[in-house]
């Protein structure tokens, strides 16, 4: 019997970055760095204290309930803390903080402009997806989903040039259209269900045609798929990376592509449930764009020489593992796609860390340019090796233990392409990753900014502590969570817990 606790922690932890970045937006340039710096932390501190806070009684079968106020008869404002939402809160709390302290190193050493408008969109950005994690129904979901949209829009084109501005221009034009259909789709969900509450099992039923069903699912789908990044829908993806590092880092590990994976599993598992979906048929088609971008999103990152393209694509394909994960349909592969939220996340983001403190401290942004950079950054190159391996999935590291549930979810379906789609993935994504590393450390044709050389030019070690610090800590963690899943907020149970109530069409 869930027991539901009316709760202000879900409200603090949605607003309160709001209110830093009206805070910072309504002070400007009145206020100095260094305050406006410590009310981005110290909402990043308060917004996470109070998430992981509600993680013991989560785990002990209890939700978090409160309405804000009622639209219409039926229809409200309201947020639920489950287990599901609780997987996503806690990383992107959690690396919020880890990514404020990254971003003040990073915006001080590149002497970025704009940053009152960056630090207080980066604060927007965590209300819109901590909004979209403790969304108790589509309509809430939806609101935060388009805030989270408008607000990463200032940061994809920070430097206000013409390559920036097509970038963003091309992620409103993705983002706000696919954002009409899915409202179009949960208007036609209420009216023909009566109700847009999330369910664990769904809330769909059988009253609409095999047709109808279908049409209903993509039109709330394509909202999740395009934020995810699947193919042909991804384009947006690779040409944000013309925003600062940090932002890369958010639109990749902390928000943007994890709200668009964490809309499949809301629409999968609590919108239309697990019988709906098979009976349509219609997660049957999204299983096979998902296995299809895998594979071709690894071969085109192989071809990039810039660093963050080629990271960019390897998220493209590593975001469709959990689109795939959840359209297996079974508990090991729902478990597995939210945890891979939690794997990826660390993961990827130690990789942009290390992206964006390679460009801030040697001005080197394409990896041809890096042959021997571990020699003056083997801090740096040590995370990212480590990282990339477990993007990979080797053992030992947090990729392999929610990859190895996806794939376990496959044997179960009797998909055996499915598990071969995933274990050549592991190797494509050693083919475009390890190399990088390769040349950081190679002893053959090393760069000669990188060379001990006296009269040549003198480029500093290690990033400042403020990005190398951030890095090394997600690097390790995503060690830690390789080896012991559950340390900490017991991440890998909470999936476990959700992914069970999903299948079983009730409580946690």
């Amino acid at each position: 019997m869930i027991q539901e606790i009316l709760d202000y922690r879900p409200v603090i932890a949605v607003f309160i970055s709001m209110i830093a970045a009206g805070v910072i937006l309504l002070r400007g340039n009145r206020i100095s760095a260094n305050r406006r710096e410590a009310i981005t932390f110290g909402a990043a501190v308060i917004k996470a204290v109070c998430i992981f806070s509600m993680v013991p009684q989560v785990l002990a079968g209890n939700e978090f309930d409160i309405i804000l106020f009622e639209i219409a008869g039926g229809i409200s404002l309201e947020l639920k803390v489950d287990g599901a939402g609780m997987v996503f809160g806690c990383v992107a709390s959690g690396l919020w903080i880890l990514t404020s302290v990254y971003s003040i190193g990073y915006m001080r050493g590149h002497k970025e402009k704009n940053q009152t408008g960056y630090f207080a969109a980066f604060a927007m950005c965590l209300s819109g997806a901590i909004g979209i994690c403790f969304a108790a129904n589509l309509l809430t979901f939806f609101i935060f989903y388009e805030i989270l949209t408008v607000a990463t829009y200032p940061l994809v084109v920070h430097y206000r040039d013409k390559k920036g501005k097509l970038s963003g221009r091309k992620y409103l034009i993705y983002t706000l259209s696919s954002g009409q259909l899915f409202l179009a789709g949960i208007v036609f969900l209420y009216v023909s269900c009566g109700t847009l509450d999330f369910q664990p099992g769904g809330f769909v039923e059988h009253s609409l045609s095999k047709g109808m069903t279908a049409l209903a699912f993509f039109l709330v789908i394509v909202g999740g798929v395009v934020k995810a990044g699947v193919m042909p829908l991804h384009s947006w993806l690779p040409a944000a990376m013309v925003a600062p590092t940090p932002v890369s880092a958010l639109l990749h590990a902390v928000a943007v592509v994890k709200a668009g994976a964490f809309c499949v599993i809301r629409i999968v598992g609590y919108t239309f449930g697990p019988e709906i979906c098979r009976w349509s048929e219609a997660t049957d088609v999204l299983a096979w764009i998902a296995v299809c971008t895998i594979l071709l999103s690894s071969l085109i990152a192989m071809q990039k020489d810039n660093l963050k393209a080629r990271l960019a694509y390897s998220t493209v394909g590593q975001l469709s593992y959990i689109v795939l994960g959840v359209c297996i349909l079974t508990p090991a592969s729902m478990a597995g796609a939210m945890y891979h939220i939690v794997a990826h996340a660390f993961m990827k983001i130690t990789l942009f860390m290390c992206a964006g403190a390679i460009f801030v401290t040697t001005h080197k942004a394409e990896i041809s340019d890096m042959r021997g950079i571990g020699r003056r950054m083997p801090l740096t190159m040590a995370a990212f090796t480590v990282a990339s391996i477990g993007i990979a999935g080797m053992p030992f590291m947090v990729g392999f233990v929610s990859k190895m549930s996806i794939i376990e979810g496959a044997a179960e379906i009797g998909q055996p392409f499915f598990i071969v789609t995933l274990m050549a993935s592991a190797l494509l994504s050693l083919t475009y990753l390890v190399p990088v590393c390769y040349i950081a450390f190679t002893k053959r044709n090393v760069n000669p900014d990188f060379l001990n050389d006296p009269a040549g030019p003198v480029l500093e070690g290690e990033a400042n502590k403020a990005m190398l610090i951030p890095l090394l800590l997600t690097a390790c963690i995503s060690i830690l969570l390789g080896i012991m899943p559950n340390a900490g907020p017991h991440l890998l149970q909470l999936a476990e817990m959700a992914a069970q109530s999903i299948f079983q069409g009730g409580g946690m």
